[in-house]
């Protein structure tokens, strides 16, 4: 008889769905520091909708949003599903994954049992009038994110997703470095690709803002991909190289300027002074690095606070700075004068659907896009690789941790 639960890497026969599993759960009672929020417990396993999916995780990425989910700040997510009317009082975090279908419900069409695909974090009712209207269903009052505002995520032997998150594994990568690229590398193709008018074309300019993390390595090289010139600001010299790898044709040092924070007030007039005399100097360095007089007519931003009064300034007339973080703090301000004059666009970002999710695959699949794998994690070690992310003691690039993967380096499940 088939058992009711596996170890970690003791793989089923393929389409047994055991009765229980081991996930890494955060509760309210832990809320704290992820290397204590995060802990091994057996559950249930869930059970699907006709629309639903589960998937046999082999490896799951590493993201912010589950710090924020283990600190139980700014939302407490276990509460905020409690009051929807959901009864688990528990967590399951993970919003990256590569693994294999296990299991289908009646309505699914595009994946099969024995697929081995790679998930995207993008969820949404698709009963939502939005939705049903031909929308972006990233607007829709229904989306969320699975793994952080959706429970039953990735830190787990199976999860359970909607069929459309599916996507081919590219056949090259290990799960390891598939489960690692779907939420930053989809989420820098939406800010770079997905905002008519401003989306980013041969020959552009491109300031890329944290270039040696996750957001920052993909989006270099999607712009590579596209035919533009990406020039990268990090905070020492020693990832200048590691981004020149990866497309970028130029490199800034954030610390060779010391301007950044809130916009001074424009009647202060010795402090604002030097804070245009600041922009400009970084302006001109942009220049430089470029290798061009030539602003850019996109800024990828996330820091926010500290950097948004410069990256407007810098921008070029018409030009776009499109954010989906605010890491540095969220009161962003900003000289309307350069923003309006110049016609400028300050956008929002958040995810993808699913259309740019495959965007970014396809370029995945193609090679043009690299993972930027820098560390694997053991699945005990989920609340410690979290808390070095806290800590901000984290690698360059993108981290992942092995779920029922027994190690590095495979590839199929007939090779696991």
């Amino acid at each position: 008889m088939p058992k009711d639960i596996y170890e970690l890497g003791e793989i089923p026969e393929l389409g047994h769905v055991p009765a229980r599993m081991y996930a890494q759960l955060i509760r309210p009672e832990r809320y704290g520091e992820p290397k204590d929020a995060f802990q091994i417990e057996q559950i249930s396993t869930p059970e699907i909708a006709p629309n639903e999916v589960l998937v046999y995780v082999m490896a799951a990425g590493v993201n912010y949003n589950n710090v924020w989910a283990a600190l139980g700040i700014p939302v407490d997510v276990v509460r905020a599903r409690q009051k929807a009317g959901e009864k688990e009082d528990f967590h399951i975090g993970g919003s990256d994954a590569s693994g294999i279908v296990w299991a289908v419900g009646s309505e699914v069409k595009n994946v099969k049992v024995g697929d081995e695909v790679v998930v995207h974090c993008g969820i949404w009712d698709p009963k939502d009038p939005h939705v049903v209207a031909g929308k972006d269903p990233m607007f829709a009052p229904s989306e969320r994110i699975w793994g952080y505002e959706t429970n039953w995520g990735s830190f787990a032997q199976f999860t359970k997703v909607q069929d459309h998150q599916c996507l081919p594994k590219p056949p090259h990568l290990t799960w390891e470095a598939a489960a690692a690229y779907m939420l930053v590398g989809a989420t820098a193709y939406r800010m770079l690709h997905g905002w008519a008018g401003n989306g980013v074309q041969p020959d552009d300019a491109v300031l890329i803002w944290g270039a040696a993390g996750g957001l920052g390595c993909m989006a270099i090289q999607i712009c590579k991909a596209a035919g533009a010139r990406a020039v990268g600001v990090v905070s020492s010299t020693d990832k200048f190289d590691y981004c020149k790898e990866l497309g970028a044709v130029g490199m800034l040092n954030r610390k060779d300027f010391d301007h950044w924070g809130m916009l001074p007030h424009w009647t202060d007039d010795a402090a604002y002074g030097h804070w245009v005399q600041g922009a400009r100097k970084f302006g001109k360095a942009f220049w430089e690095a470029l290798g061009e007089r030539k602003n850019p007519a996109i800024v990828f931003e996330h820091p926010g606070e500290a950097t948004i009064p410069t990256s407007i300034f810098v921008c070029d007339t018409g030009g776009m700075v499109v954010i989906c973080a605010g890491t540095t703090g969220y009161n962003a301000t900003l000289d309307l004068r350069y923003h309006w004059m110049r016609q400028k666009r300050l956008q929002g970002s958040h995810f993808a659907n699913d259309e740019q999710a495959k965007g970014l695959n396809d370029l995945v699949i193609a090679g043009k896009v690299d993972p930027c794998l820098s560390r694997v994690f053991t699945f005990q070690e989920t609340g410690s690789c979290h808390q070095l992310m806290r800590e901000n003691k984290h690698p360059s690039g993108n981290m992942s941790i092995l779920v029922n993967a027994k190690k590095e380096g495979f590839k199929t499940l007939s090779e696991s």
